[in-house]
């Protein structure tokens, strides 16, 4: 049965993978071997004297070792001491110190001895020293008095442990004490002050030492600081001193840098390869002093090298020879600076180049063991064998010492043993130990067998042939069960047997023997490898700029082998997502609702099967409008000026386009807050103009791409002197209400544009052209001022100026007004009509004197109406109309005339008070032209072959009538039109029979009325002559026929489903066989009948065209009443307001109503006649 396994792909997992695989392999412990150690404390052991001390040692070979202790270099006989006991099948001592036992009587070297037949290995020496947590002495502490500005030191000197405690600053609540750039924690425990302030003093600086091992805090007794600030002292010596001395100098004294830690200018450091380098400098001074570190003549290292407490300590991790050299500090404020070098020694305890490993060789075969190390000062290497010196060791004629090297030739059983490799120097040792096992076996394969391994497409596959034997075996592989052994550049075999497939492909997917053999035996094992796809994210998640509380989501679609089960992860900023509901986890998405602040970061979707695992990330940037500015400042206040500065809020990752001042003026409108100014993004400090006499409060608001933050609080209060006004009042105008007045009016200043109390308007004027003097008057609390007894409509010269209580403003521009106006004194002259066409006239006139105006010209008027038709001399209600032409026009167009009718019109000027005079009335006629339709059109009386005409005339004839014409034409039962026939009436005439017509055929009808200038428009109907009294009786008889009645009521039914469907049809605005043909042949004129098969063509159903429609049937009394179509613009016209452009075109309406007239019967909704429809069958 194969056993699964699954190779991980991951360059760290791979790493380890090989590093388990390639490792030399342990001799399987059903063989003969020498003691290996396995497990041993470390070699320096604090443990803590309130519990049991646990030394370990642990070992393994075959047959099983036995152990010894030894205890300062003598042997530690346990048997003999009733507190210790070694554990069973072990070397583990436990020391029972709960019971009565003190662990300072146990505290020592240990070293432990694991031996069997074949050899003794040993531990390293173990320190065991029980941690030590003393109590503080007792000392009496004074209180600390310092000048304010002074630098001061607070020593802990705490107790001497084991090991060393950790020290920390607390007050009597247990809060620790704030520590920044100027009072920070020496790596001494002391606390420094670069310069004391007033707010450090207190009675409760306690320094504190935990112990950690036993887990205890000691503390010592509270430290008292009183600082005294130079206003203190002053009140103290008053007396003294004048008040120069006092109030001259400056209340604290700022000094140059000086270094509190360490002291002098040089100084030196040794720190071991691999430790953590710490070095320090704190300085005093003030203002507090900045340190900065360099190392001469080279960098800091990079990624391993950190600054601490306030860049006061320089902290290197893991450091090497390499970091040995000087080191600077310099500490500096702005009236100097101080440095210290450091010089930096890397020593190193022993560490190891090459250390000893086990051997296991077969009788006869040659091997080495090598022992290399490196340390400084270089350690001394000695070796021992089976824990003995090897000097004082029995001799063994196959092994040989070189040095760090023992060589071995031609071994034999006997040779096995355990050899022990030390390296020492003053700052440590190392021990290893490395057995030579002298064995005899045949090849064995440690891995299982049918082991399945399971590998992602184009990564590493690495096949294990874990084995043993002795001699050392050869690997060979081969793929399937005929293949040839494996070789070539696409394999790597490694020393432990494993085979690597650097890049496996599909094809590499199979079976896989390895083969091991030596001069004893050989075995083989097989294997199995399967190639999976590899997982890919095919939509990966993208960046998202989200606004504050609106959804975010990210997609995350994968692709995986079919085999395989995929567990997809979101991740924020590479930890778990927060235990939120608003995070909505889908198959393949992840949703934010109601993003927040908080929910910045970036977003990763982690996709892990058993064989690989990929990801992809995205980030998400939630914006917002800005958060408010903060701490406005008012600076550099003038009269006339004043400097605003403030601290811009969050800008919430939309950067700020723009910041807007606003400002409220206290004074005059409180809680009103104006526009002042804007400046860009960029700047937080703003020069602002102000006027006198406003109590100013500024506020601003910050700008980004989302919008407006709140408001920033006010500023403080500013209020500006007093001053004359710097402007006078706008928009002055001088306008008369009355012909005898003069109306002035201005826009008043607004509050802060009074620049100070008491705001009043001095208001002056003169007649124009006249030699007179200003006339001046003040006002106050009003925008006008009325002048009475002027002449009418006279031009004055004006100013307004203003004034308050500390002055004039300067001296206003004069402007230009009028006195009132009065009606114009005399109408236009010689007008004159010019008739265009019969619907459109020019009309002419002279313009009137501008002194009779009496005002302002605005324009003339045109009123005009018909006074009657000429063709029937009848008159009617007069309507009259008015155009209006804007300023000194002297002509205009008169459109929508009607036709062959007589008119009036005159003329009159307009100015701002009204309308003058009116003109002499003008009479002018229109020419003819084509009448409207006949009023209605009615057809009775039909017989076999004759129908009788009755008519109307024209409702609007627009002329002398001259004739009517008369078109008709047949229709026959496929609703096809016949041959047309025309005939010309006299106007004299009202109806008119016509004879020779075919007996029950359906006519249709065109009928209009002719003037001089052409025809008219027309009116349609239609008419059915009767049928013969033979043919009826025919009918009749066949009617009585039970077959013919079958039929009918067959065909009747077939008629009923077919209106059905033409009436749905019609409904939805569709078109049947009959419309079609109608609109293809709506014109009579163009209606030939089909002469190749007799039949009519079809007709239209439009308005005025229905022979087949519901409504279009003649109605009972046959009258039809055509609808008014005259189109004249009296129809739009309205008011007075029309009006020509410069050229005479019209471009206003007219005040008349659209006239129209009732329409009758054309649309008639009668049900068609019962023999019509007969008719329609013959």
């Amino acid at each position: 049965m194969m056993k699964k396994m699954n190779i991980p792909t991951s360059k760290t997992s791979l790493v380890l993978f090989l590093c388990q695989i390639i490792s030399a392999l342990d001799v399987p412990l059903d063989l003969s071997q020498p003691p290996t150690i396995t497990q041993q404390s470390p070699k320096d052991y604090i443990v803590d004297p309130r519990e049991n001390i646990v030394i370990q040692c642990e070992a393994k070979g075959k047959p099983p070792p036995s152990f010894s202790w030894t205890r300062n270099g003598t042997h530690f006989d346990i048997d003999k001491d009733s507190q210790v006991t070694m554990k069973p099948n072990s070397g583990t001592l436990v020391i029972n110190i709960m019971n009565g036992g003190k662990a300072e009587a146990y505290e020592g070297v240990y070293q432990c001895t694991a031996r069997n037949e074949r050899g003794a290995a040993v531990s390293n020496n173990i320190m065991i020293r029980p941690s030590r947590s003393p109590l503080w002495t007792k000392e009496k502490l004074e209180p600390n008095h310092v000048r304010e500005g002074d630098s001061l030191v607070l020593h802990c000197r705490p107790p001497v442990g084991l090991p060393p405690p950790i020290i920390f600053w607390m007050d009597n609540a247990f809060q620790r004490l704030p520590q920044s750039e100027r009072v920070s924690q020496g790596l001494n425990g002391d606390l420094y002050f670069s310069n004391v302030q007033p707010e450090d003093t207190r009675e409760d600086y306690i320094c504190y030492a935990r112990f950690n091992h036993t887990q205890t805090i000691q503390q010592k007794q509270p430290i008292s600081v009183k600082v005294y600030s130079m206003d203190s002292l002053n009140d103290t010596i008053a007396a003294n001193l004048s008040d120069t001395d006092i109030y001259g100098a400056k209340p604290v004294t700022e000094r140059q840098p000086v270094l509190l830690t360490p002291t002098g200018s040089t100084s030196t450091k040794v720190e071991l390869r691999g430790n953590v380098l710490l070095l320090e400098c704190i300085a005093a001074g003030l203002p507090t002093p900045v340190i900065r570190w360099i190392k001469e003549g080279g960098e800091l290292p990079a990624n391993r090298t950190f600054f601490e407490n306030f860049k006061k300590t320089l902290k290197i991790i893991d450091v090497s020879e390499a970091d040995s050299g000087n080191y600077k500090c310099i500490a500096r404020n702005t009236l100097g600076s101080v440095y210290h070098v450091i010089s930096v020694t890397v020593k190193a305890a022993p560490y190891w180049i090459t250390a000893p490993r086990n051997l296991v060789l077969s009788p006869g075969e040659d091997g080495t063991l090598i022992c290399r190390a490196n340390g400084n000062p270089k350690p001394s290497i000695s070796w021992l064998a089976n824990g003995v010196p090897i000097a004082i060791a029995p001799e063994d004629p196959s092994r040989k010492v070189d040095g760090d090297t023992i060589i071995f030739s031609h071994v034999q059983e006997r040779s096995s043993a355990v050899y022990q490799c030390n390296a020492s120097n003053e700052y440590g040792y190392l021990l290893a130990n490395a057995f030579v096992n002298v064995l005899a076996e045949p090849p064995r394969i440690l891995t299982p067998a049918n082991k399945l391994y399971q590998v992602i497409a184009d990564s590493p596959a690495l096949l294990d042939c874990a084995y043993f034997g002795s001699p050392k075996p050869e690997i060979e592989w081969f793929k399937g069960v005929k293949g040839s052994i494996l070789r070539g550049n696409e394999y790597v075999f490694h020393d432990n047997g494993t085979l690597e497939i650097p890049v496996a492909q599909k094809n590499s997917a199979g079976t896989y023997t390895c083969v091991a053999r030596n001069e004893l035996g050989k075995i083989q094992n097989e294997v199995h490898l399967e190639i999976k796809d590899p997982t890919m994210i095919i939509k990966q998640p993208e960046y998202k700029v989200i606004q504050r509380y609106g959804h975010a989501s990210f997609e995350c679609i994968i692709k995986h082998d079919s085999t395989l089960l995929p567990t997809v992860t979101w991740l924020k900023d590479n930890e778990e997502l927060p235990d939120d509901e608003r995070f909505l986890v889908g198959k393949d998405n992840l949703t934010i609702m109601n993003v927040t602040d908080k929910d910045d970061g970036t977003y990763t979707c982690v996709v892990n099967t058993t064989l690989d695992s990929v990801s992809a990330s995205a980030v998400l940037t939630v914006v917002a409008r800005p958060n408010p500015p903060f701490d406005l400042e008012l600076t550099g206040q003038l009269e006339r000026s004043i400097t605003l500065s403030w601290i811009p809020g969050d800008e919430n990752n939309s950067p700020i386009t723009n910041f807007i001042i606003e400002y409220e003026d206290a004074l005059h409108e409180p809680g009103v807050w104006h526009y002042q100014t804007e400046v860009p993004g960029t700047q937080t400090t703003v020069k602002l103009k102000l006027s006198p006499y406003v109590n100013y409060s500024f506020r601003v608001i910050a700008v980004n791409k989302i919008g407006r933050s709140q408001p920033s609080e006010p500023s403080d209060q500013y209020l500006t002197k007093s001053a004359s006004p710097d402007e006078n009042p706008a928009n002055v105008q001088g306008i008369g209400s009355e012909p005898d007045n003069l109306v002035i009016t201005w826009e008043p200043l607004k509050g802060f544009q009074s620049n100070g109390p008491g705001l009043q308007y001095k208001v002056s004027w003169r007649q124009k052209d006249v030699d007179d003097e200003w006339t001046s008057v003040i006002v106050a609390n009003v925008s006008k001022y009325i002048v009475s007894g002027t002449p009418t409509f006279v031009p004055y010269e004006i100013k307004v100026q203003a004034l308050n209580d500390l002055g004039y403003a300067p001296e206003p521009s004069e402007v230009i007004g009028h006195s009132g106006e009065d009606l114009p004194m005399v109408a236009p002259g010689n007008v004159q009509v010019h008739v265009i066409n019969s619907t459109l006239a020019k009309v002419h006139w002279d313009p009137v004197p501008l002194k009779t105006v009496r005002g302002h010209l605005q324009g003339y008027k045109v009123y005009y109406w018909k006074v009657q038709s000429l063709s029937r001399r009848s008159r009617r209600h007069v309507e009259k109309k008015i155009l209006t032409f804007r300023g000194n026009k002297t002509f205009g167009m008169l459109p929508g005339l009607e036709p062959y009718s007589s008119y009036k019109l005159n003329v009159r000027v307009v100015n701002g008070k009204g309308e003058g005079p009116a003109s002499p009335d003008k009479v002018f006629n229109t020419p003819e032209g084509v009448p409207s339709s006949p009023s209605f059109l009615k057809i009775t009386n039909p017989t076999l072959d004759s129908l009788t005409l009755e008519w109307g005339s024209p409702t609007h004839p627009n002329g002398v009538l001259t004739s009517y014409t008369l078109k008709f034409q047949p229709i026959n039962n496929t609703h096809e039109l016949g041959p047309l026939v025309e005939i010309r009436i006299p106007a004299n005439e009202s109806s008119l029979i016509l004879k020779n017509l075919n007996y029950s055929t359906r006519y249709k009808f065109y009928f209009n009325a002719q003037t001089s200038v052409g025809s008219g428009s027309q009116i349609t109907e239609e008419a059915v002559t009767i049928m013969d009294e033979a043919m009826a009786s025919r009918q009749v008889d066949i009617a009585t026929q039970g077959w013919f009645i079958g039929l009918m009521c067959a065909v009747a039914l077939l008629i009923l489903i077919l209106l059905i469907v033409c009436f749905i049809r019609r409904n939805k605005g569709g078109k049947y066989p009959v419309k079609e043909k109608e609109d293809a042949h709506a014109d009579p004129e163009i209606q030939p009948m089909k002469e190749d098969d007799g039949t009519f063509g079809e007709y239209s159903d439009a308005e005025d065209h229905k022979p087949l429609k519901k409504g279009s049937r003649t109605p009972s009394d046959r009258t039809v009443k055509k609808e008014d179509s005259d189109d004249s613009l009296v129809d739009y016209g309205e008011g007075v307001n029309g009006q020509f452009n410069e050229d005479g075109s019209f471009i206003g309406q007219y005040s008349g109503k659209k006239e129209k007239e009732p329409a009758e019967g054309n649309e008639s909704s009668e049900a068609p006649s019962p023999v019509n429809a007969m008719n329609s069958f013959v």
